[in-house]
């Protein structure tokens, strides 16, 4: 590695460097330095947990835990100068360990990270801020979990085990930690050795593909496909009726399906007690947009004929403006078995609503933009 030197047109070579030479220490040191820029590691994570020892019956310890963006568990251990024999091995009885944890157990885990080490918090917001999901829709630890390992050098018994791992389907990557000095400055490069990053993303969406189509939960995927067909059938609704609100919008198997409009998202949603239509104000962290209609409360009352809920969300830097549809005391509440019903609701409820609102909408866009 080369430091340039632009005014004098050339570059000045950096001392590779041992990290024991260094005095530089695994916990201490390289561990604290992922665990507050786990970014290093190439991707979006957040870590919850460190040294973690809580597992029943075992008092092995984890050196790092965090989830990546789809709610995934991944396993982090570092070592300095050299990975050792027995990493893999370490590893994959932490991921084991691991496997088997509840969306509950892992906001716990999650809390008692945030008391011990960030002075506090709320675990569940800031799960659902990081995945940009909303409540109803957390599940944590859905697919099979995933390992990194980061270290300066390699052996071969390690690299050997992992390559054969990854021919299985057992997500693993392995990064090279190096320290440089030039003087009294200390630089570290994080570089991704296995798989190369060439060919990772390849590798990774193959053994995805092959993973989903062998081992998709069958109740996964029948809501899954309850969901796709309840959506369809609402876009074929809303068609019927010459409603164009989701004609360039998919049909997808998430809990919501919405349209964007102005500063806002006007949304159909399946929630655990109710189905409801809102606008829902993604990134206002002041609430402005959501105060400011607020203000047009009886206006906009008056106009849909029925009561609306300005909810602004705790620890979320969004806002909604909702209707709901209440479930019926001891009816069953399921897409499937009232497939038809909510379809209708649906159809007849977002017209009215989205014509009430998207005009204070835009009058109130342009007193937030003038301002």
């Amino acid at each position: 590695m080369y430091r340039i030197n632009k005014e004098k047109n050339n570059v000045a070579r950096l001392e590779e460097r041992l990290f024991s030479d260094l005095k530089i220490r695994e916990r201490e040191n390289l561990q604290e330095w992922i665990a507050k820029n786990p970014d290093m590691l190439g991707e979006d994570l957040l870590i919850i947990q460190k040294e973690f020892d809580g597992f029943n019956d075992t008092h092995e310890r984890l050196d790092l835990l965090a989830l990546d963006k789809e709610g995934g568990l991944v396993i982090i251990e570092n070592k300095l100068d050299d990975s050792g024999r027995n990493v893999v091995w370490q590893a994959l009885k932490y991921t084991s360990y691991c496997s088997t944890l509840t969306n509950a157990q892992i906001i716990k885990m999650y809390q008692a990270y945030l008391d011990a080490y960030e002075g506090g918090g709320d675990a569940k917001e800031n799960l659902l801020e990081f995945l940009e999901r909303d409540e109803e829709e957390l599940l944590l630890n859905k697919n099979d979990q995933r390992i990194i390992f980061v270290a300066n050098k390699y052996r071969k018994e390690v690299t050997s085990t992992v390559l054969w791992l990854l021919s299985h389907n057992i997500q693993i990557q392995c990064f090279r930690a190096i320290p440089y000095t030039m003087a009294e400055e200390i630089f570290l490069q994080i570089e991704q050795i296995i798989p190369l990053p060439e060919t990772k993303e390849f590798m990774i969406d193959a053994m995805e593909k092959e993973k989903e189509e062998k081992s998709k939960s069958k109740a996964v995927a029948e809501t899954e496909a309850r969901l796709l067909d309840f959506w369809s059938s609402l876009k074929e609704s809303l068609e019927k009726r010459n409603i164009d609100y989701l004609d360039r919008v998919s049909a997808k198997p998430y809990f919501n399906i919405g349209f964007s409009k102005g500063a806002g998202r006007f949304a159909f949603c399946i929630g655990r007690e109710a189905a409801r239509v809102e606008l829902y104000f993604s990134n206002d962290p002041e609430k402005i947009y959501i105060n400011e209609m607020k203000k047009y409360e009886d206006e906009l009352e008056a106009s849909f004929g029925r009561k609306i809920t300005f909810q602004r969300l705790a620890g979320k830097n969004a806002s909604r403006i909702k209707f709901d549809r209440p479930m019926e005391p001891g009816k069953s509440y399921s897409v499937s078995e009232n497939k038809e019903e909510y379809i209708e609701w649906f159809s007849e409820t977002m017209k009215p609503f989205f014509e009430s609102l998207y005009p204070v909408l835009e009058r109130v866009t342009k007193k937030v933009s003038y301002n």
